[in-house]
């Protein structure tokens, strides 16, 4: 017998910043499918109060200014980045598949989303943003698929947030016009769920893929 037909045969398991390995299907990869579709459920209806800094309109007004009017308050339901973790756990295909179980769970079983459920819900000021993460989690699991380098999870990040925010603008002024709803309160809706919730939705998104990059690793060692 010769050395080279007794060397054992090791498994390698790559945990550099190039992921390209994909999920197979299988039982274990349905049952993560199902459980990020639970997620995207549970992250509907918790609310993150996040502190920050900002500048009173009454600054200049001549009026006495306390601390607490230095300070806001912003409640943040964290979606979007569940979106983004499910984008870097399940890859495109297997997330995307995740997002259509939730948003036809939605529509037509269960009233899963924020404000109740049911096909009437495509009425809704803000379902275009729920129907956004359907091509959010393609296209974010798309770049992913090519590493989880800092740099291109940022890029990942960017595009699908941008992605969410611009359809979820489009398809709230395209209610807004069947209604004849007016500019002001158009404009309110839009600032309400893309003002500086933006700037949330990407921070915590970054480290939801962060996190989405390490599960991964650990995930696919025992599947």
């Amino acid at each position: 017998m010769t050395e080279e037909a007794v060397q054992p045969r090791v498994k390698t398991v790559r945990t550099g910043n190039n992921t390209k390995s994909g999920l197979k299907f299988s039982f274990s990869s349905l049952v993560l499918i199902i459980f990020c579709s639970f997620l995207l459920v549970i992250s509907t209806f918790i609310k993150l109060n996040i502190i920050h800094f900002s500048i009173p309109s009454e600054m200049f007004s001549g009026r006495e200014l306390k601390i607490q009017d230095y300070v806001h308050t912003f409640n943040l339901i964290p979606q979007v980045p569940a979106v983004m973790f499910i984008a870097g756990l399940l890859g495109r295909k297997f997330g995307l598949a995740s997002v259509l179980i939730y948003i036809l769970t939605g529509l037509f079983i269960l009233p899963v989303f924020a404000l109740g459920g049911g096909w009437r819900y495509l009425g809704e000021y803000g379902f275009g943003y729920i129907l956004a993460y359907i091509p959010a989690v393609y296209l974010t699991g798309t770049i992913l698929k090519s590493g989880f380098t800092y740099k291109n999870i940022g890029k990942a990040v960017f595009v699908g947030i941008f992605t969410i925010h611009i359809i979820g603008i489009l398809y709230m002024l395209a209610v807004a016009g069947i209604r004849h709803e007016g500019l002001m309160f158009t404009t309110g809706w839009i600032l309400a769920q893309s003002g500086v919730k933006i700037i949330y939705d990407f921070i915590l998104s970054y480290l939801s893929v962060l996190v989405a990059k390490y599960a991964r690793l650990v995930l696919w060692l025992y599947m």
